[in-house]
């Protein structure tokens, strides 16, 4: 089964580095990882998707809370979340048929056209990663010639942070 995990590390050189190495020593495998600033400049967030089962995805979330310079490691995959990736794709299109053709698809799947020549286009994607997969997937009887990934990001729902919070004012 497929999860996506939330680090808050510290935003030094070589932690990522350590967080990957926890995952390769132990034979498990990042499907994408991101990472970006938080709010605190001294804090980053990265977002690991990875393959197993619940007890493999427990097992790396105490592993991680383990390491120096991590403040959280949270599974979001257990909570109600929204996940995004977005994509760059240059694909060949020559004739005014096939343009009409892919920015069809461009609409249906709320992409954009972000560069433009005679005999291309690159598209620009956000959306989960089963969006992406399918509108690449769509655009296969094109010349397909590049695709860029971000890899995922996640956020747990606000309805569900909100019911945590009220239950905790509740039992107060």
């Amino acid at each position: 089964m497929r999860h996506t995990i939330s680090i808050i590390v510290a935003n030094q050189p070589g932690e990522l580095s350590r967080i990957v190495g926890l995952f390769s020593a132990r034979g498990f495998n990042i499907e994408t990882i991101t990472v970006g600033k938080t709010l605190e400049p001294a804090w980053s967030k990265a977002t690991v998707v990875t393959s197993g089962d619940d007890r493999t995805v427990e097992q790396i979330i105490k592993q991680c809370s383990r390491l120096a310079r991590v403040r959280e490691v949270k599974a979001v995959t257990s909570l109600p979340h929204i996940e995004r990736e977005m994509a760059l794709i240059d694909v060949e299109v020559k004739s005014g048929t096939e343009r009409q053709e892919v920015m069809s698809l461009v609409d249906i799947f709320r992409a954009k056209v972000v560069d433009i020549s005679h005999e291309r286009m690159i598209l620009e994607l956000s959306g989960t990663m089963d969006k992406v997969d399918t509108f690449i997937d769509m655009l296969q009887p094109f010349a397909i010639r590049e695709v860029t990934r971000s890899g995922c990001v996640a956020i747990n729902r606000l309805s569900r942070l909100m019911t945590d919070e009220q239950a905790e004012r509740a039992a107060a």
